[in-house]
């Protein structure tokens, strides 16, 4: 038999139901005692506590937040803590097994839930109204303001048991975003959103972020300037993305970011996986000028949007010739081989016929030119613009056939700044990378002052001779290395081994499919013990026999360091335990195929 309520609990309900309706109460609720109304908060909708903290008295509690910005909210610790557990509730997005480690970080950043949970609200809506206008029995001549929430979004905002045809105009979407917009920093929002009645909807926002999805059609794009018009002021950031922008519709949306006539206060632009331009077209005015005129812009993507050669020089032409602080630059996923064919460098500074030498490079700390299509010649024009970053950070390369001759023109920006090295992170897979030049380049890297913190040479085709300078670069504290795939064979992971005499700094290392053998278990060995900061370990794939099993149980039972995930799926352990029991601050350890691989080879011998 259930439990019968209290006569505490029963009087609780009550008032929680009364809040919904009669704000008169309120006052009276404030006079309960701590303990009473601090059993009374967590009952509540998340309707009934913003009404209850919408007037809450200036005197009430002695840990309120003083208020110094007048967007913002007068702030009591015991009310944040509510809508902490109304948005656990309704978003339970804090499992690490379903979101990123970026999803991850944001949630652990927030310090105003329930401006959090408004938002949050708000972008639920916006999608719903988004999925209802594209339904085939969506009628144009209904206005996107008047687009009805489904119910069971509403019912999250009374709670269970109300009824919801009290209220009809809370279940048009102009409702929602009038009320809870003034929360709203950061929208996503679809094209179909973006019509004339958007500007009225967020009238109330003081947009920071906004990411657009799909924008295609010039109505939209009309729409959208409108309301980048009137937000330009707190906007700092805004993403496109699967947008097909033409000359004409970049220009508009530029221009509209403008405060004034000469600058904007944007600090994040970016286009991923869209259309700009036509064919190869030089990139548009408006666009030059924004960049031209962005005295706070500090990164700029444009990702896998079909940037060829002469709209790539057009976009290094504008940023040098501006006094910028980009601080960093992403171009990848793009074809691009030759914009730098037409430079002229001379004695170590940049000319061209058209513009001098700015200061934007000198502020980049992060250049990505992933699959850009970079050939040899490319990275020789490259190393001239290294020289003029001098603070540059990390530089992604992969994906590029720059060859061994391409990373030699790395060695000489890297001997340039010997003295001040400043790049930690170095991505060069899948560069069509042999033994000889990486032999080399691991060689420079080795005996720098301040030693790289992260390198990826995977996907290249090294074989076994890089073992033993693999394993001196462990020595120099590098703390993520990346493997994958280059052909160390057991040998190469021995030699490597041999090398590793000290206690290394290493984080992360991922030597998965390198056809490694019994070698891979005893370079794990000698790895995890000398390795007490070492969090996880990617083996898989590398043909371990069942040998393998008592070398890596062994080593698992004496480490005493941070390790919480070690990769031995897709070995051949012939359904062998790995001593699944091990856990570490109660994380798995160990994860591996219970059962054998079908037909699975021992090694690379037929």
């Amino acid at each position: 038999m259930a439990e019968l309520p209290s006569l505490c609990a029963l009087c609780l309900d009550v008032v929680k139901d009364q809040l919904l309706h009669d704000s008169d109460i309120i006052h009276e609720v404030y006079s309960f005692p701590p303990e009473l109304f601090n059993c009374l908060l967590p009952r509540l909708s998340p309707l009934a506590l913003q009404k209850l903290e919408d007037q809450m008295p200036d005197d009430f509690g002695s840990d309120c937040e003083p208020v110094t910005d007048k967007r913002k909210r007068k702030r009591n610790s015991i009310f944040d803590q509510s809508w902490r557990t109304l948005y656990m509730c309704r978003w339970p997005c804090l499992d690490s097994t379903t979101h990123g480690e970026e999803d991850k970080h944001k949630y652990e950043s927030v310090d105003d839930w329930q401006q959090f949970y408004w938002e949050s609200h708000i972008q639920s809506c916006l999608d719903a109204a988004a999925e209802i206008s594209l339904l085939p029995s969506y009628s144009d001549r209904v206005s996107v303001r008047d687009l009805e929430i489904p119910d069971i979004i509403l019912k999250y905002l009374f709670g269970k048991g109300h009824a919801l045809d009290f209220m009809n105009d809370c279940k048009k979407l102009s409702w929602h975003c009038h009320k809870f917009g003034l929360y709203a920093r950061s929208l996503r929002l679809r094209n179909v959103m973006c019509v004339a009645e958007i500007c009225d909807l967020l009238r109330n926002s003081k947009l920071e972020t906004l990411e657009l999805r799909w924008m295609k059609a010039q109505e939209h794009v009309q729409g959208l300037c409108k309301l980048l018009f009137q937000i330009n002021g707190s906007l700092t950031s805004i993403k496109f993305m699967h947008c097909k922008l033409s000359s004409g519709f970049l220009n508009s949306i530029c221009n509209s970011l403008f405060i004034d006539s000469k600058t904007h206060g944007l600090q994040h632009f970016s286009i991923t996986a869209s259309s700009i331009l036509e064919k190869d077209s030089c990139i548009p005015v408006g666009f030059t000028s924004f960049l031209s005129s962005g005295r706070s812009l500090s990164s700029l993507r444009l990702v896998d949007v079909g940037l060829r050669p002469n709209s790539a020089r057009s976009i290094f032409s504008a940023l040098i010739d501006a006094s910028l602080v980009v601080s960093v630059l992403d171009l990848s996923d793009n074809n691009i081989s030759g914009c730098f064919s037409n430079l002229r460098w001379i004695r170590g500074s940049f000319e061209d016929s058209s513009f001098g030498l700015g200061k934007s490079l000198q502020c980049l700390r992060i250049l990505n030119l992933r699959n850009c299509n970079l050939q040899v010649s490319d990275a020789n024009a490259l190393k001239y613009a290294l020289i003029h970053m001098p603070i540059l950070e990390a530089i992604d390369l992969s994906d590029n056939p720059i060859e061994d001759e391409g990373i030699m023109s790395l060695f000489f920006f890297i001997k340039m700044s010997e003295q001040q090295f400043h790049l930690v992170d170095l991505k060069l897979a899948n560069c069509e990378l042999t033994c000889f030049g990486v032999n080399q380049l691991l060689g420079v890297l080795s005996t720098t002052i301040k030693p790289l913190n992260s390198l990826s040479i995977g996907g290249n085709d090294l074989g076994k001779n890089v073992g033993a300078p693999l394993g001196r670069l462990l020595c120099t504290g590098i703390k993520f290395l990346d493997l994958e795939d280059i052909g160390l064979g057991s040998p190469g992971f021995l030699d490597a081994k041999e090398e590793i005499k000290k206690t290394l700094e290493v984080v992360h290392i991922n030597i998965s499919k390198n056809r490694g053998g019994i070698g891979v278990a005893e370079f794990l060995s000698k790895l995890i013990k000398n390795a007490p900061s070492l969090i996880s370990i990617d083996a898989g794939y590398n043909f371990m026999p069942v040998e393998a099993v008592p070398v890596i149980s062994s080593c698992l039972k004496s480490v005493q360091g941070n390790l919480q995930h070690l990769d031995l799926t897709g070995n051949n352990f012939g359904g062998m335990s790995v001593l699944p029991e091990f856990h570490i601050k109660g994380k798995l350890v160990v994860n591996y195929d219970s059962s054998p691989p079908l037909n699975a080879p021992y090694d690379d011998e037929p």
